[in-house]
């Protein structure tokens, strides 16, 4: 219904920001990472997602399409819902969960607010289909794929050796090409120590 509001930035608060849009303020819910480019009193244009469930209409808000294509593919996971989407997108970027799905890593959800291990396996189990075969299709247009389960034999001993989920796969989905789960594992130690 609504593809986007532009005005001014009237209001923020810690989980949603008021736009001022020719004299009609707009509240829309907001993850952590798009409040922290809102200021008070300035211009803004924030792409939305309009929710209605159980007669309740409620208006999200997000400075880049990757992060509403994201909270609409999370949405769409059984017993997830706008608030728990925008919790997981506070978090992590939408190419940190492109990456815990990708390398299977549950683990990468443990700082999520009220999400348990069990509702991230669900995530990672039903968006799996999708956003590998986005990721087959831009490693197809990039150049040489390294294997799905080295990527996950790697996070798993990277979070072994005590990393957090999250920086695990955020480390080896930056490795482009890797020969073995060693020289991947390498590679994303490299990385770390240089971040």
């Amino acid at each position: 219904m609504y593809a986007f509001i532009r005005g001014t930035v009237d209001e923020v608060a810690p989980d949603r920001a008021v736009i001022d849009a020719n004299g009609v303020g707009y509240e829309l819910f907001c993850s952590a990472m798009t409040l922290k480019t809102l200021r008070q009193g300035a211009a803004a244009r924030l792409l939305t997602h309009l929710h209605l469930a159980d007669g309740v209409q409620a208006l999200y808000g997000f400075r880049e399409e990757a992060e509403r294509e994201m909270f609409r593919k999370l949405i769409g996971v059984t017993r997830i819902g706008p608030k728990l989407a925008i919790s997981v997108l506070s978090v992590m970027t939408p190419s940190d969960v492109r990456a815990a799905v990708v390398t299977d890593n549950p683990a990468a959800f443990d700082r999520v607010p009220g999400m348990g291990r069990k509702t991230a396996q669900r995530v990672i189990l039903e968006l799996a289909g999708t956003v590998r075969d986005e990721a087959v299709s831009a490693k197809t247009a990039t150049g040489a794929p390294v294997e799905q389960d080295i990527r996950t034999e790697a996070v798993a001993a990277l979070t072994s050796l005590g990393y957090d989920g999250l920086s695990a796969s955020r480390a080896v989905a930056a490795v482009k090409e890797a020969g073995s789960v060693e020289d991947l594992i390498t590679k994303a130690l490299r990385s770390m120590a240089k971040g």
